[in-house]
């Protein structure tokens, strides 16, 4: 009898570390992605911070064009004060659309398209941009990586018990999705 209760004891301890090991890698999956989301934020953050330059430079050319520089300054007021990853990503596509019609007003202007400063700020905003995709890309395949582990066997049980929820990706909205579509527009 002494070996039969050392056996169960042996059995409930290993299937107890088990169970803790699922639920440290949904953990460690869900700071991951958490991670993931902190890397897309600041260079969110620094797009934000550098539009202020872009738009001070346009202002000197196009000076009627009040309307763009509003949607801009909304869009990064909007971005300052999200709290949610939801939220964020609002305002990040309200700030695609409105920086589509800043460079539209800057085509209007070929003093401006030629002026160093202007140029410099593009190609900033061009290498931030690039980042951000490396970065979504990340925070999906966290998501994705996360989602599925909370969803298959075994550890779909601990995720109910503990209330892991399904992420949402970090996705573009359909005008955004469209633009990336489309090959972009170059002119010398």
């Amino acid at each position: 009898m002494n070996m039969a209760w050392w056996i169960l004891l042996w059995v409930v301890v290993i299937l107890g570390m088990w169970l803790v090991a699922l639920y440290n890698n949904l953990i460690t999956l869900q700071t991951n992605r958490e991670n993931a989301f902190a890397d897309i934020d600041v260079q969110l953050k620094l797009r934000f911070d550098l539009v202020p330059n872009i738009v001070n430079t346009v202002k000197g050319y196009a000076k009627h064009e009040k309307d763009t520089f509003k949607q801009i300054v909304e869009a990064r007021t909007g971005f300052m004060n999200a709290k949610s990853i939801e939220s964020k990503v609002a305002a990040n596509n309200e700030l695609n659309g409105a920086l589509k019609t800043l460079f539209a007003v800057a085509e209007n202007y070929p003093d401006l398209k030629a002026n160093q400063n202007f140029i410099n700020l593009q190609e900033e905003l061009s290498d931030i941009e690039n980042k951000l995709a490396a970065s979504r890309r990340y925070f999906n395949s966290a998501t994705k990586e996360y989602n599925i582990a909370i969803q298959t066997f075994p550890s779909v049980l601990i995720a109910n018990t503990f209330w892991f929820k399904k992420a949402e990706f970090f996705e573009l909205d359909e005008e955004e999705k469209k633009a990336t579509k489309d090959a972009p527009k170059v002119e010398f």
